[in-house]
């Protein structure tokens, strides 16, 4: 019989199969004694197994590029952390196996984490995959991971880790569902560059039967259980229309009555950049560049490294505008050489240009490259500074830009409340505003990105958040100036013409999203939005006003 579930969709498109669970390894090893004169050779089991683990994790990132990459690399720095291996090591000497050594050292380290913050709180799933990948080759078990199938299928899990997501065959897994995770965590954001419909946080996920037809729509959020023929007729129908859309819609962003709206694109490196280019990207809104600082957490990598991977990206886009954000480092993103290792809640610490402006030769470094590798080329270059407060952070930043002789525009990132509210001030100092809607979500309601059970205060439909997208957007047009939209909330179709209609100037998402950005876009005219957009901000809900803004746009 036909049942409805409701979670969060967070990769658009529909998926109809049978459930397949991800497959775990066993999670708890035996607690026995080893003789005094084993502990040497299980100390080496201990090592080759973690090391085993993070060579793997790091093929999976270079096979599988850009976000992902960064996100791998993350996670193989986890396994050899040396803390942590000695502590493994401490284990093993006092009469543990390698294999509970393992299991007891990270469980004293996953402790520390979710104690540590919201935001290092969330990396506890990532850790524990770590762990039982480490265990499970110690075991001779199979690692937990994605099922073996011949047919195509919805993939089901409690959470489903980076290095599991990054290399998911679409042909294969036609879409996924977990019961944690939220629109910004990272599976979401792998699932939408994969371009694989997605639904997090459905209480109960585990609950569904191996075998069993689902329905997946990833736009909606909803899980149709046994579906009928109708139901499956219905969605089809529904997805092969906006498939149909997609291919027609070509060019640059505008809405219908010709208001240019540049649909760009997020890329976390050179490999981003042939998706985003086919994709018809008008350039790169956000340029993250940290992967090339997670190569190695110890140091910064040279000025001529930086030169070169920047230039690659900048050559790609001639006459295009090249949005790159500095480094931003702390928090999820702990980097030896930078970042505080004591602090009590990172996420509200010393990260991003706080970082950058305790360390200013790493920030004089990377605009001196960033200078150099545009120098020549045909290319709208913009910088911009993650986890700007106020316009006292912002003259920093700018001081630091004219300081290295680069010719660009200076920006700043809204990411927290106090941004949006004193944007007029911020813009003093700097040429344009970025909103990074999934930090800028967290800070106002206090919810982190990565935990599930706050998912609805992490959804940007939030009435609150949309106003503070509004007072950007104002603050931006009273002083002549820009203010894009880089963070999730950009990629759903919707939404992207409520912050339209809000003012917003440019859109930037990953690169699978643009096709149905622009073809939703160009269905409506900017009146339209404004009015869907007004609408939304009149709600009091995310729900109420995801629908007050499709009442206005579907002319009911």
């Amino acid at each position: 019989m036909e049942a409805t579930l409701r979670g969060v969709g967070v990769s658009h498109g529909v998926a109809i199969g049978e459930v397949r669970h991800m497959g775990t390894a066993v999670l708890e090893p035996p607690a026995k004694q080893i003789p005094a004169e084993d502990a040497e050779r299980e100390q080496g089991r201990a090592r080759k197994a973690v090391e085993a683990v993070a060579a793997d994790l790091m093929a999976r990132g270079n096979l599988a590029g850009g976000e992902a990459q960064a996100v791998l690399e993350a996670q193989a720095m986890m396994a050899q952390d040396p803390e942590l291996m000695a502590d493994v090591d401490r284990r093993i000497a006092v009469g543990s196996t390698a294999e509970r050594a393992v299991y007891d050292a990270f469980a004293a380290y996953r402790e520390l984490l979710a104690g540590a913050g919201e935001y290092l709180a969330g990396r506890v799933a990532d850790l524990d995959d770590v762990r039982n990948r480490i265990v499970a080759r110690l075991l001779g078990v199979p690692m937990p991971g994605v099922p073996d199938s011949d047919e195509p299928y919805v993939l089901v899990a409690r959470d489903l880790a980076p290095a599991d997501t990054a290399l998911l065959d679409p042909t294969l897994v036609l879409g996924f569902v977990t019961e944690e995770g939220g629109p910004t965590s990272h599976s979401a954001i792998l699932a939408r560059a994969l371009g694989v419909p997605a639904v997090v946080a459905l209480p109960g996920a585990g609950e569904l039967a191996e075998g069993t037809v689902i329905a997946v729509d990833g736009s909606t959020g909803d899980i149709f259980v046994e579906p009928s023929e109708e139901k499956k007729s219905e969605l089809e129908a529904a997805a092969a229309e906006r498939k149909a859309a997609l291919s027609a819609s070509t060019g640059p962003g505008a809405t219908a009555d010709g208001h240019k709206v540049p649909l760009l694109a997020n890329v976390g490196g050179p490999a981003d950049v042939p998706a985003a280019v086919e994709a018809g990207a008008e350039g790169v809104g956000l340029f993250r560049t940290e992967f090339l600082f997670l190569d190695d957490s110890k140091n910064a990598p040279s000025e001529e490294k930086q030169v070169e991977a920047y230039r690659q990206v900048l050559e790609a886009f001639p006459e295009g505008r090249v949005v790159v954000r500095v480094l931003d480092a702390g928090a999820d993103k702990p980097l030896d050489f930078l970042t505080p290792g004591d602090e009590p809640n990172p996420a509200l610490g010393v990260r991003g240009l706080r970082t950058l402006l305790d360390h200013p030769e790493v920030l004089r470094t990377q605009l001196t490259a960033l200078a150099k590798a545009a120098d020549g080329l045909p290319v709208y270059l913009e910088v911009m500074a993650p986890m700007v407060a106020d316009r006292t952070d912002a003259k920093a930043f700018a001081d630091a830009c004219r300081a290295a002789g680069l010719q660009a525009k200076f920006g700043a990132m809204v990411e927290i409340p106090s941004a949006a509210l004193r944007a007029r001030s911020i813009l003093q100092e700097v040429e344009f505003l970025s909103l990074g809607t999934n930090d800028l979500a967290q800070y106002t309601f206090a919810a982190d990105r990565q935990v599930g059970a706050v998912s609805r205060l992490q959804d940007p439909w939030q009435p609150a958040l949309l106003d503070l997208v509004a007072l950007s957007a104002e603050a931006a047009k009273a002083e002549g100036k820009s203010c894009g939209v880089c963070g999730e909330a950009a990629s759903d179709p919707l939404l992207a013409c409520v912050l339209t209609g809000l003012g917003v100037t440019s859109l930037s998402m990953g690169a699978a999203s643009i096709p149905c950005v622009r073809a939703t876009l160009a269905k409506y005219t900017l009146a339209q939005c404004e009015r869907a957009a007004a609408a939304a901000r009149a709600a009091d809900s995310a729900d109420e006003a995801r629908n007050a803004a499709q009442a206005v746009l579907s002319g009911e």
